[in-house]
């Protein structure tokens, strides 16, 4: 099993988007996550592939979706989350939404990198609530956005493995 580390940006309510768009501009976040997955493959579902519009570049892209004509230039195809991990073939990957995948992917990963936004947002999709006793906090840079006016940091939480 190849190590899976989700990455995500959540609001303080735990959204993560609304109508398959980030709610937020925050620049910052949009260079960490650049950062954070460059050189590696990252994992994402269709709906999630259709939001951004194209192939994230310098990085190998598997795209989830159950429409098996389904088929996109500079992207790899897999029909469910479990075929993306064997697509894989051991290589470490980030698994970057949507909210179906993540809640799927969470039983799986070893750890998360979450950029916490300190403000709440109009958002019809969220994020997995993190437990305690399954995730433990390692990590964590705090930041404030002079441009949008509200605090942000970046977290990184690993697998406890106290999990039952």
């Amino acid at each position: 099993m190849p190590q899976l580390t989700l990455v995500v940006a959540i609001d303080a309510q735990r959204g993560i988007g609304v109508d398959n768009q980030l709610p937020w501009h925050l620049p910052e976040d949009l260079a960490h996550f650049k950062r954070v997955t460059l050189g590696k493959p990252i994992v994402m579902g269709r709906k999630t592939f259709d939001s951004i519009g194209r192939p994230l570049p310098k990085r190998r892209n598997i795209v989830i979706t159950r429409n098996a004509s389904w088929s996109h230039e500079g992207v790899e195809v897999a029909g469910s989350l479990q075929a993306a991990i064997e697509l894989l073939g051991g290589e470490p990957a980030s698994i970057i939404g949507g909210a179906q995948v993540f809640n799927e992917a969470m039983a799986l990963a070893d750890s998360m990198i979450v950029t916490e936004i300190d403000h709440s947002f109009r958002c019809d999709t969220l994020f997995p609530p993190i437990d305690p006793a399954v995730w433990r906090e390692t990590a964590r840079e705090t930041h404030f956005s002079e441009t949008n006016g509200y605090g942000y940091a970046f977290v990184t939480y690993t697998r406890t493995g106290d999990e039952q």
